[in-house]
């Protein structure tokens, strides 16, 4: 090992007598300080758009007329209204996460094989994809798959879609499904790195068909990655407001239209049930991460 590995106190053993050492430079409480400085407007923004909101939540969810009471929490529990609400949003978020989840897992094993421009074109056009949400995005659909939309003017004169609606559930699944998808993307294809190509000829060498190789192999390698994207895509569809706003308006009973209606309702102003309705989402939210963290510290692929 020479002298530039060892760090400054092993170089002050290892001189030889006699020699002086110059002292070691360290940087000034000025230079220190200029990177917090620097990180101050971002300190501050984070403060107002994400603590501030959260505190008022966490205020008002429990206040009734001014004083401290569990009035809110009891009401959302008691309505089936409200219940239905979270039936609703999980039932959603539930199955366009996990559908999502498998159609992004086979595009990105599929694009991990193809040539590397081609891989680069089509992640810059997953990028774009996963920011094009909201009522763009609703929009895109009632042109496309709306009662009087050209595809499905099309599958019906095919006769492939005559039960299909896109003001329903199934077409709020769909719609569900086409932005989590992207992003699904976007966040395994880093992870797919941990699989090597020589993975496969050695499981084939053994007796192990695709099939087997994919499940005893490359699915439990990936299972970190696999449960933190679902819970990702999950907390992504509970959150979601503007698409389904855009295409269903109040027609269809969710937490997050809920909240909206009683913030920024023309008849009902309640906002104070609205931040009770949100620390119950968030607290969903928690406890569905939390369980994640817990499948992830037990997995002996980590």
């Amino acid at each position: 090992m020479n002298d530039h590995a060892l760090r400054p106190a092993q170089r002050l053993q290892a001189a030889p007598a006699g020699l002086k050492v110059p002292p070691v430079a360290r940087p000034s409480s000025r230079r220190r300080r200029l990177p917090l400085l620097l990180l101050l407007p971002f300190g501050l923004v984070f403060a107002l758009f994400q603590l501030a909101p959260i505190g008022w939540v966490a205020i008002n969810g429990f206040q009734v007329a001014g004083d401290w009471s569990l009035a809110n929490f009891r009401e959302i529990l008691s309505s089936p209204w409200y219940r239905q609400a979270f039936a609703n949003s999980l039932d959603l978020a539930f199955w366009s996460s996990l559908a999502g989840l498998a159609i992004a897992t086979l595009g990105t094993a599929a694009l991990r094989q193809v040539p590397g421009r081609l891989q680069n074109a089509v992640v810059a056009f997953t990028t774009m994809a996963s920011n094009f949400t909201g009522v763009p995005l609703a929009f895109a659909f009632i042109v496309l798959l709306g009662m009087n939309g050209a595809l499905t003017l099309l599958l019906q004169q095919l006769g492939l879609a005559e039960q299909f609606q896109l003001y329903s559930r199934t077409g709020l699944l769909v719609l569900y499904t086409y932005f989590q998808v992207p992003l699904a993307v976007l966040l395994l294809y880093p992870a797919f790195d941990a699989v090597r190509d020589d993975w496969r000829d050695a499981a084939a060498l053994l007796g192990a068909g695709p099939v087997r190789y994919w499940l005893k192999v490359v699915l439990p390698v990936l299972s970190p990655a696999l449960l933190g994207t679902f819970i990702i895509l999950l907390a992504n569809a509970l959150g979601a407001y503007a698409s389904t706003y855009a295409l269903m308006t109040s027609n269809y009973n969710l937490v997050t239209i809920q909240i909206a209606g009683l913030v920024a309702g023309d008849i009902f102003l309640e906002p104070q049930l609205a931040a009770a309705l949100s620390l119950l989402l968030m607290a969903l939210l928690v406890l569905v991460t939390a369980i994640n963290h817990w499948l992830v510290a037990r997995s002996r692929y980590v």
